[in-house]
């Protein structure tokens, strides 16, 4: 087959590049972007042609993917229509790929991306497995049997797969300018959960207890309570790793020490391994990849120069925002923390601009930059920026790429720079002027 993939430098939209290309298929992309982003890795490295202009003249038997980014009436989707090619939603190509494999959905307001490359890389080692997760990485081979699949709520995208195993890492309310309340997006998680045979869901979660199973469904619950099925005990969050002893139906299982921070790290492991036993892995292969587990593309990404460690995460939610602060608390207990934030969309910011306030307001000191939004109207936000988040938020200020020298005053502390939208180019400018 041969795909043109509309927004191809997005993180799914890369992801699914590699994987159909992986799978034998001809994979050509557009995207309006000219900026380097960290997706463009994968399509680097198999040759994976991105215009970024109406150059590519496609063959009738082209089939065109376009991102949930992209509205319907961009200009390339408009000159495509024209030309009479198939054309197919992203979350529709998923979902006929969920169909060819026995695919493990792993789903969740937060930790999808980690619970899936850490599912993966044990699977992968023992049977071979297919992938597609957030951060921009995807691989497949024809002759595996499985597909692990990050699976995201946004827009009820995901009621178009289906999964043998769905793993539930959480529920909280998110994409509100999708769904009406949290009783809404619980339904949606149920309507997901009663196609899968096999369920992982956290039962540390008090909305994730919400949900209703059937009982001809095979449920687990993990967690660190005891009415989980899995459970982490004698946990041990220290400045050099996470380590805890794991007990299965409340018999011991193993130890881990895994070279993450956070409790919420603690439960994504905990996730992998569940499933890991479903599919009946050794144990001491689940310990071996778990131990050098070296986490997710910008999900705590550190990069030090001098005495300045900088946190690049793709943390954009405020739980997500308190998770970063919690791990880099853990790991450098001594130093001062500083946050620089990157909102993206105007509707989230105005759903969570007390819960922002607060958590940033924790940080030794936050910077602020202006809202990041490509499908929305600011003109529909009239009382939503930046400026009204940095009145609310104690020890906060604006910052830009063009006075990113202000962040100089926080050499040899710890600098989180956070959010789902393109905050590379400020990353950038920020070690220069440490360079």
């Amino acid at each position: 087959m041969k795909y043109y993939l509309i927004g191809i430098k997005g993180a799914g939209m890369s992801a699914l590049a590699s994987l159909l290309f992986d799978l034998g298929n001809e994979v050509v992309g557009y995207d309006d972007s000219l900026e380097y982003k960290f997706t463009l890795e994968g399509l680097n490295k198999r040759g994976i042609k991105v215009y970024h202009d109406d150059s590519f003249k496609p063959s009738a038997d082209f089939i065109v993917c376009y991102s949930n980014a992209i509205h319907e009436s961009h200009k390339e989707i408009t000159r495509l229509k024209k030309l009479n090619l198939e054309m197919i939603r992203y979350q529709d190509l998923i979902g006929s790929l969920t169909k060819e494999f026995e695919t493990i959905s792993i789903s969740g307001t937060h930790g999808k991306t980690t619970t899936s490359l850490m599912t993966s890389s044990i699977l992968d080692k023992v049977y071979g497995c297919n992938y597609f997760v957030g951060d921009g990485r995807g691989h497949g081979n024809l002759k595996n049997k499985l597909f692990v699949l990050e699976s995201c709520e946004y827009n009820k995208h995901f009621l178009e797969y289906y999964p043998k195993t769905l793993v539930v890492t959480n529920i909280e309310l998110e994409h509100m300018e999708c769904y009406k309340d949290i009783d809404d997006i619980i339904k949606t998680f149920n309507t997901l959960a009663n196609r899968a045979s096999n369920l992982v869901l956290c039962g540390d979660d008090a909305n994730v207890l919400k949900l209703k199973v059937n009982d001809n469904q095979d449920v687990y619950y993990y967690g660190l309570n005891d009415n989980n099925d899995l459970q982490a005990k004698n946990l041990d969050l220290n400045s050099r790793c996470s380590s805890f002893d794991v007990y299965f139906k409340g018999e011991y299982f193993d130890h881990y020490e895994i070279p993450l921070f956070g409790v919420h790290m603690v439960l994504d492991s905990l996730a992998s391994i569940m499933v890991s036993i479903l599919y009946k892995v050794d144990k001491r292969i689940i310990q071996e990849e778990l131990s050098c587990f070296h986490g997710a593309i910008r999900r705590f990404s550190e990069t030090k120069i001098g005495d300045t460690i900088i946190i690049d995460d793709y943390a954009h939610h405020p739980t997500e925002i308190r998770s970063v602060l919690n791990s880099v608390r853990q790991k450098y207990p001594e130093r001062e923390v500083v946050a620089v934030f990157l909102p993206n969309t105007y509707s989230r910011t105005r759903d969570f601009m007390d819960d922002f306030s607060r958590v940033l307001g924790e940080f030794d000191y936050s910077y602020i930059m202006d809202i990041k939004c490509d499908r929305e109207d600011p003109k529909d936000y009239p009382n939503v920026s930046s400026d009204t988040l940095i009145s609310k938020t104690k020890n906060a200020k604006k910052v830009s790429i063009d006075d990113v020298n202000i962040l100089d005053k926080h050499k040899g502390d710890v600098i989180c720079f956070m959010s789902c939208a393109n905050i590379t180019p400020m990353i950038e400018a920020f070690k220069k002027t440490l360079n």
